[in-house]
């Protein structure tokens, strides 16, 4: 494999018609499972990869050198092989600022919610840091490592602007589930959904029916996708390229 995506299950993706089109170079999809990702990493047989669910982690070890972003998130997305060392990139921060942004919402002050404690909650973090957030809490079944619980969020956090969810919870092929119950959260002004299949989740279609904003992300699966391009290429894709490359799959 030249370029490719590796994540345990990939049936959901999309990444793979979305590199196409940007039309660098060769790529592919490769599911690897959990006891494979040792193998696979150590071989380094490839030239550049995306990393998905559960693995934005879990590469980090093999890395020689991250870059200053992807090191204060905690999380890696993109790999380039140079010469035999491995060196990570953390492209998915520019995709979901960018879709956040493109929605047109105010985040300064703002009250935020993040489903989940994987490396997509970490990068929505740093965007929401980024964008001025006052208050930002991850919320888990758990509720280790600093997150709040689901009930938690329901009893003393009621009144948050924002939720995000940076979990798989409503993907393909299971998309009759939702990751939280938005009925509680009486100020909510926008729902962000990093689930990119389907296009509307069970969770934008709740928010909808209330009146609430809501955006899946696609928008942001494009972009990062363009952000890492350039890694894996050294060319850089202009900002109208990048937009005619996003608009093509969001009017598909």
């Amino acid at each position: 494999m030249q370029y490719g995506l590796i994540g345990e299950k990939l049936g959901h993706s999309i990444s793979a018609e979305i590199h196409g089109r940007i039309g660098l170079y060769p790529y592919e999809l490769c599911e690897i499972p959990q006891d494979g990702l040792d193998a696979f990493m150590q071989a380094r047989d490839f030239k550049g990869i995306n990393v998905t669910i559960p693995y934005k982690e879990k590469v980090i070890p093999y890395l020689a050198q991250m870059d200053e972003r992807a090191a204060a998130i905690g999380a890696v997305n993109t790999i380039v092989n140079r010469d035999g060392k491995l060196y990570g990139y953390n492209t998915d921060f520019a995709g979901l600022r960018n879709l956040m942004l493109s929605e047109g919402h105010d985040y300064s002050g703002s009250t935020i919610l993040i489903l989940g404690t994987g490396g997509t909650s970490k990068t929505a973090r740093a965007v929401c840091a980024s964008l001025g957030a006052a208050v930002v809490k991850n919320v888990s079944r758990s509720g280790r490592d600093g997150a709040i619980t689901y009930d938690e969020a329901y009893e003393s956090f009621r009144d948050a602007d924002f939720i995000i969810n940076a979990t798989p919870v409503g993907m393909f092929p299971k998309t009759d589930a939702s990751p939280i119950d938005i009925e509680p959260f009486f100020k909510l002004k926008g729902v962000i959904d990093v689930v990119a299949n389907p296009r509307e989740t069970l969770l934008m279609k709740q928010a909808r029916a209330k009146g609430i904003p809501a955006v899946g992300g696609l928008r942001m699966l494009v972009r990062q996708a363009v952000a890492a391009a350039e890694y894996f290429s050294g060319q850089t894709i202009d900002e109208e390229k990048a937009e005619e490359i996003t608009r093509y799959f969001l009017d598909m």
